[in-house]
């Protein structure tokens, strides 16, 4: 089942509402790169309330979407990664170090925000140079 992804203002919320197969999991990949350059996306939000479980692929490629969007210059939040899967995910040594992760939507939202505004504020005083 695709996952479904809404765009809200600058950024776009992608909503897993069950366990992705590995094709599943894929086709988000593609999905939201193809949105991100279509809407010009500053911030992606994976919502993952919804998983109770990860398994080794699904994390890799949430850190592979996170890497990729960032290279196209959106930034990318997971959220609302169950206790249960937190604690399998560091018991098998998955972890996601190098990008952000929040406790709900809200969260993410309040988190992309202020990463946006700073890089908007940035980018101003960059042009003015």
């Amino acid at each position: 089942m695709p996952v479904p992804i809404l765009k809200q203002g600058t950024y776009l919320i992608a909503s897993v509402q069950s366990a992705l197969t590995d094709a599943d999991t894929e086709r988000l990949q593609d999905d939201l790169m193809t949105y991100v350059s279509r809407y010009r996306a500053q911030g992606i939000i994976v919502d993952v309330t919804a998983i109770d479980v990860m398994d080794s692929f699904a994390a890799r490629s949430l850190r592979t979407i996170a890497h990729m969007t960032k290279l196209r210059g959106a930034e990318t939040v997971i959220v609302g990664l169950q206790p249960e899967v937190a604690f399998a995910m560091v018991q098998l040594g998955l972890t996601f170090e190098d990008m952000h992760t929040a406790l709900d939507l809200e969260e993410g939202l309040s988190w992309l925000n202020k990463k946006t505004q700073s890089r908007s504020q940035r980018d101003g005083r960059d042009r003015g140079r």
